[in-house]
């Protein structure tokens, strides 16, 4: 009938439009009309891992001279909830993630590494640590990337091991921890290292570890030796030494990694590099040694910070604004710091959605040359 519409047949074309809206209405509440994105990838860069042998070989080293505080460190936490246990189980690490939805970890043999031992034993180490890596990165490429562990007491074998790491091995970069028997790579002697690493385009990880001998007696009191104070103090002063040294101008390709924030030095820029042209520029001769920038610019150019163990927007939103959201990358420091609350603290962090993403994979690709995601 091409008549005008009955007020009847008004009402049920009106009855049926609202309930197919309604209809609408509850298939895209239940999720069927529009799928919810899936959540940001995660990628975390400073993860600790350790191996049976390993974890032996610790077990052996005399609780006594230059490695007094580390051995006490590492016999401390076989006594601290499940550490050791999380060390070496993948699958409670797997668990872990899936649970939180983190999808890679970036592994490194957790500190000391290797340089506890002597030379010859922290070379063998280092080989078989990082073969074992490298066979949990071939097994699931998807959720683990590595960083190499070297030996600096052998700096010829650590050299070796650089190479035979990014070249045979493939790992992604790779990772000392601070100071090697109380001396620190501003030393020229260690400079090959760096060059091996510029030279195969390895980032260096530099990790902390308790303080060197000449500084661990003034944290021993009240245990500042550790994350509360002592582990941030000897890393700032590790890589301001590296700075200063005129490392950065010299291989000015090379890329230098630290976590917990930038060990605290980003807080300090401005009367770093205030002092730091006063010295040079006020003093005759130089009480500094001239680089060719303000030390705060080598964050910008050769060195990136990462989240670890600092789960507080207030510095994360400090650090975009002075270091800049390309030099930063997350990190959760597993196990040492719980997954969940690094997770909720990235995922909610105040930032734009672009400088979040770079933050929270996107670096971590382009700096460790992690594939992206399928």
């Amino acid at each position: 009938m091409n008549g005008p519409e009955t007020s009847e047949s008004s009402f049920n074309r009106r009855a049926i439009l609202k309930a197919g809206s309604a209809t609408l209405t509850g298939m895209a509440a239940a999720g069927v009309a529009k799928a919810a994105p899936p959540p940001m990838r995660l990628i975390a860069v400073e993860e600790a891992w350790a191996c049976p042998e390993w974890m032996d070989a610790m077990a052996s080293v005399p609780a006594q001279g230059l490695e007094e505080d580390e051995v006490r460190a590492f016999r401390m936490l076989a006594h601290i909830g499940d550490i050791h246990a999380r060390l070496l189980d993948m699958q409670l690490r797997q668990s872990t993630m899936d649970q939180n939805a983190v999808d890679m970890h970036v592994l490194s043999l957790t500190a000391p590494g290797v340089q506890s031992f002597d030379g010859a034993t922290a070379l063998r180490l280092a080989r078989l640590t990082n073969d074992r890596l490298a066979r949990i990165v071939a097994d699931q490429p998807r959720r683990y990337a590595a960083l190499a562990s070297v030996p600096p007491q052998d700096v010829p074998g650590a050299i070796a091991e650089i190479r035979r790491a990014r070249r045979e091995l493939g790992l992604n970069g790779i990772i000392i921890n601070s100071h090697t028997r109380g001396e620190y790579l501003d030393d020229r002697k260690y400079w090959p290292l760096f060059e091996a690493a510029a030279e195969t385009g390895a980032p260096v990880y530099i990790h902390p570890r308790t303080p060197n001998p000449a500084m661990a007696p003034l944290f021993r009191d009240y245990n500042l030796w550790g994350a509360i104070y002592g582990y941030g103090a000897e890393t700032g002063l590790h890589l301001i030494r590296l700075i200063s040294s005129g490392l950065f101008d010299a291989l000015p390709d090379l890329k230098v990694v630290v976590g917990h924030m930038g060990e605290g030095l980003p807080y300090w820029f401005y009367r770093i590099d205030h002092m730091h042209r006063n010295m040079v520029t006020l003093a005759k001769p130089p009480l500094r040694p001239v680089l060719k920038k303000m030390p705060s610019d080598y964050f910008r150019s050769n060195i990136s910070i990462t989240t670890s163990g600092v789960n507080w927007h207030q510095a994360l939103q400090f650090a975009d604004q002075v270091v800049g959201a390309d030099n930063i990358m997350f990190a959760i420091d597993y196990p040492y710091e719980r997954t969940e609350e690094a997770v909720s603290f990235i995922r909610s962090a105040p930032l734009p959605a672009d400088k979040l993403e770079r933050i929270a994979f996107r670096n971590a690709e382009r700096v460790f040359g992690i594939k992206p995601a399928a």
